[in-house]
């Protein structure tokens, strides 16, 4: 994928995530049944120190959107990074962790939730990038549920 703007030194430790990736996650969760979807994901900077980043689940029968999020990944020196994150159902997510090569791990230091909203109350990510395949594993605590995995993924690197 072709970045139109130079790309700034501090994302040197995650330039691994640029470009856009597709493929198939599971979900799921104590109060819902397990489900499938397909999603894509795109990573892109515009010369500043931090990616910009959307996300999109679909239902794979017909291509229905389930799911989306969009925000920004801020490398934070020393191995760390601060994700934010806005989600179209009224939740806000900060979460804050560490990159170690090809992996990152973070985990929600606070999630913002508005009246209607689904009462979530811990996030944490894990996403590990091999080449061209970036997989990853979502736990949630939420609705009195204690912390567990909701989604795993796998995508391929499709510009």
């Amino acid at each position: 994928m072709s970045q139109p703007f130079p790309q700034h030194p501090d994302l040197e430790p995650i330039a691994f995530l640029l470009g856009r990736w597709r493929g198939e996650g599971k979900g799921e969760y104590p109060t819902i049944p397990p489900f499938a979807y397909e999603e894509e994901i795109r990573f892109w900077h515009v010369g500043k120190p931090m990616l910009m980043y959307t996300q999109r689940t679909m239902t794979p029968a017909d291509g229905m959107l389930r799911h989306s999020e969009m925000g920004y990944w801020r490398p934070a020196g020393e191995g760390r990074l601060e994700i934010v994150l806005a989600h179209p159902t009224g939740i806000t997510e900060i979460q804050e962790g560490t990159v170690s090569g090809s992996r990152i791990e973070v985990s929600s230091s606070m999630v913002g939730l508005t009246g209607t909203a689904k009462k979530v109350t811990k996030l944490e990510r894990s996403f590990d990038v091999r080449g061209d395949v970036l997989s990853y594993e979502l736990r949630m605590a939420a609705v009195g549920q204690p912390l567990q995995r909701h989604l795993t993924a796998e995508l391929r690197r499709v510009e």
